[in-house]
């Protein structure tokens, strides 16, 4: 089409110039550059006259338009699409400012970037049927986790590690027996691992993390049922993202198998754990996109 222009052609300009097109800003609600954002523009009949991409800042400033009133409509994965007018002056210029994206499905998701796990503020815990009648949680009092916060949900990842020692179920000889080879090993394996290995939607602020759990030696996939629960400013000046996950594993798969069965046939522990997660995660003090930060690995979750 003759009058089109493109991202990869004269459609956008290096900086602001003399003599410029549609200037703009993509931003998220929580005011965080959307920089995997396209703008397209149209004139009245319907032509597309420019289709151009942000920067990493969100920026954008194209060649200079036809004169008139221009349709730019703004899509971005994970966000609902934006259309605005923009009217371009006779020598082609239009500045439309701020753009502001939504979230698809809900409430706005944390920046992106690397976040570190608070334990002060998070919970770790494991719950097992005893009896048949009533139920048994334990915690675990150390451990810690790296979020990688992507441009969308489903780039995110998560690896964390857990104390195996450190299981709390308030009584000294219980926890002394989970900590055999009956059950966590933990002369033989020390650490509990989590690493994701995808992400997808499962409902309005809601995911399933699919991912590799290590426990007592023995590595399984998992899934987890996925919250998010909002994000904002802390008390010592820096940013918390909450989150919480489910999920259910069954002893065997890994090789959990001890047990005894009391009075008709009712077994002591049950089949299945429940596993809850209630993270408050801080994002690092690096740059939005985490350059310079630690990656996520054993390591990247040890300095945490």
């Amino acid at each position: 089409m003759s009058g089109e222009w493109n991202a990869t052609g004269p459609g956008v300009v290096a900086g602001a110039t003399a003599s410029h097109g549609l200037r703009a800003v993509v931003r998220g609600k929580d005011g965080w550059a959307v920089g995997h954002a396209v703008l397209t523009v149209t004139d009245m009949s319907g032509h597309q006259v420019v289709r151009a991409e942000v920067d990493a800042d969100g920026a954008v400033a194209t060649a200079p338009l036809p004169s008139g009133v221009h349709t730019v409509v703004v899509t971005a994965v994970g966000y609902a699409p934006a259309a605005v007018t923009a009217i371009a002056s006779a020598s082609g210029s239009a500045d439309l400012g701020v753009v502001e994206l939504a979230r698809q499905g809900g409430v706005e998701l944390p920046p992106p970037g690397l976040w570190t796990i608070d334990p002060a503020h998070s919970k770790v815990a494991a719950t097992a049927q005893h009896l048949g009648l009533s139920s048994v949680q334990g915690r675990f009092a150390e451990f810690a986790g790296r979020i990688q916060i992507g441009a969308t949900a489903e780039s995110s990842s998560v690896v964390a590690e857990i104390d195996a020692a450190s299981i709390d179920t308030g009584n000294r000889t219980r926890d002394e027996h989970l900590r055999s080879a009956d059950f966590l090993h933990v002369a033989a394996h020390p650490r509990i691992s989590f690493r994701s290995t995808g992400l997808s939607p499962a409902g309005p602020d809601r995911w399933t993390m699919r991912g590799e759990l290590t426990l007592a030696g023995v590595t399984r996939p998992v899934d987890l049922a996925l919250s998010y629960l909002g994000a904002g400013p802390d008390l010592w000046g820096g940013l918390r993202a909450a989150f919480r996950a489910v999920t259910e594993l069954r002893r065997e798969d890994f090789a959990m198998n001890y047990n005894q069965v009391v009075q008709a046939g009712i077994a002591l522990i049950g089949a299945t754990l429940k596993v809850e997660l209630d993270v408050q995660a801080v994002r690092d003090n690096e740059s939005p996109n985490g350059a310079g930060a630690r990656t996520s690995g054993a390591d990247a979750v040890r300095g945490a």
